[in-house]
């Protein structure tokens, strides 16, 4: 992280929040400051990445049981708990409990988080041990389709080559059924090379997802504007729709109303991890036809004995 700020206070959480509570945080956070929704916005884009950062920690059990016992050093590139739990103890067992026999005072020693922190990435120069290489970030951008059906996807890195220059790295990604947008991805092993023969450092993948001309997401379920006619409007109509799976014939029901949402059960998003698929949601827009000539419209005084005369009192 670029500064100190906690991961729970990012995400408006706190420390005993349970999973959902915290995801539920972070797409609402994420939504909001998300840069497709925010131009040329540079604070707001800041605030997606430490967003997106939060989430990616707190999200995954075993970081956020290393943040919550180590802080921010646990995000260093490199940390190993393990290690760090034994560096913590050989240092308070050595050191803990020492003081100057003659006065009476205690030693003065740098603080324990602070020893580790130069031990995994702050300040070590890899000379005389073996150290993890760095993590790289990368962004990759997805149509919508690919990120609701998943799939594998080409991903082109330029890595440093030896002597000056850069060379290309092709990888293959393989995106989960129903990644959302702002989503990382973990690649291990795929980051900047060890020092001194250490392992190298994660990749992590940054999914921007491309909004679709006909459907918006929310979850795992879509929705998108249905136009139709007065008379389907009164009458009711059969009338082709497209999906993700192709096109399918939705009923509208005899006198709906424009606003009404119309589902198609199960035609939603699919998850990576079995779940039941979202549904598709049709909103109807009544579209008014123009350009009526004077008979069609001495014709529209024959609907009034039918219209509600209170159609507005729920205004007031």
């Amino acid at each position: 992280m670029a500064d100190k700020d906690d991961l729970y206070e990012i995400l408006g959480s706190s420390k005993d929040a349970d999973l959902g509570t915290l995801k539920k945080a972070y797409r609402r956070l994420a939504r909001q400051n998300h840069p497709d929704l925010n131009p040329g916005d540079a604070a707001a884009e800041e605030r997606f990445k430490k967003i997106s950062l939060a989430w990616e920690v707190l999200g995954d059990a075993d970081r956020r049981r290393d943040y919550d016992e180590f802080g921010e050093v646990s995000l260093e590139s490199g940390f190993d708990a393990d290690q760090a739990r034994k560096a913590r103890e050989a240092f308070g067992a050595r050191f803990g409990t020492s003081g100057d026999a003659a006065s009476g005072r205690d030693f003065e020693f740098g603080n324990v988080d602070d020893l580790l922190g130069q031990m995994f990435g702050r300040g070590a120069d890899g000379r005389g041990f073996q150290r993890r290489g760095a993590d790289l970030e990368t962004r990759l951008d997805l149509a919508f389709e690919e990120a609701v059906l998943g799939g594998a996807k080409r991903l082109t890195l330029s890595r440093s080559a030896p002597g000056g220059g850069a060379t290309p790295e092709n990888l293959t990604v393989q995106i989960p059924a129903g990644t959302e947008d702002g989503a990382r991805l973990r690649l291990a092993g795929k980051g900047g090379e060890g020092v001194g023969g250490g392992p190298a450092g994660n990749l992590y993948v940054t999914l921007r997802v491309r909004p679709h001309r006909t459907f918006r997401r929310d979850g795992r379920d879509l929705e998108f504007t249905l136009p139709i006619s007065v008379r389907e409007a009164i009458e009711g109509a059969k009338v082709e729709v497209p999906t993700l799976d192709g096109r399918v014939t939705l009923t509208v029901p005899p006198g709906t109303d424009g606003g009404t949402r119309l589902r198609l059960r199960g035609k939603g998003v699919a998850s990576a991890g079995g779940a039941q698929p979202g549904d598709l949601y049709a909103r109807i827009q009544i579209r008014v036809p123009r350009g009526l000539d004077e008979a069609a419209t001495a014709s529209l005084a024959a609907l009034e004995a039918f219209e509600d005369p209170a159609i507005r009192k729920e205004l007031f």
